[in-house]
């Protein structure tokens, strides 16, 4: 699966892309998504593991980043942070619409 060409992946925890294939991707130097990495925007399934590998949803997080970084001008840290209230966000929409459902 090349993830830079294709235009479908499967975005779920089970669908897996490697190191490589994440920085081949997106439009971030490999050094930058390290460091979203250290500063746990981006999670490796094994962070041990002598070849990262990660959900296919990491694909979207280091899109995002990219875009953010080139949009706003930020470090790996102003994205990181900004990442984590963009994921507390979608949380938020989502337990939302679950209880609208139940009410409903």
């Amino acid at each position: 699966m090349n993830v830079a060409t294709d235009d479908a992946v499967r975005l779920d925890s089970v669908t897996e892309i490697t190191w490589t294939q994440l920085v081949g991707a997106c439009a971030m130097p490999e050094v930058e998504l390290r460091e979203l990495v250290a500063y746990g925007a981006l999670v490796p399934r094994d962070p041990d593991a002598p070849t990262w590998t990660f959900e296919a949803r990491a694909l979207v997080v280091a899109r995002t980043a990219s875009k953010l970084r080139h949009d706003f001008e930020l470090d790996a840290h102003g994205v990181s942070v900004v990442l984590s209230y963009v994921e507390r966000i979608e949380q938020l929409q989502s337990e939302i619409r679950r209880l609208r459902a139940q009410m409903g």
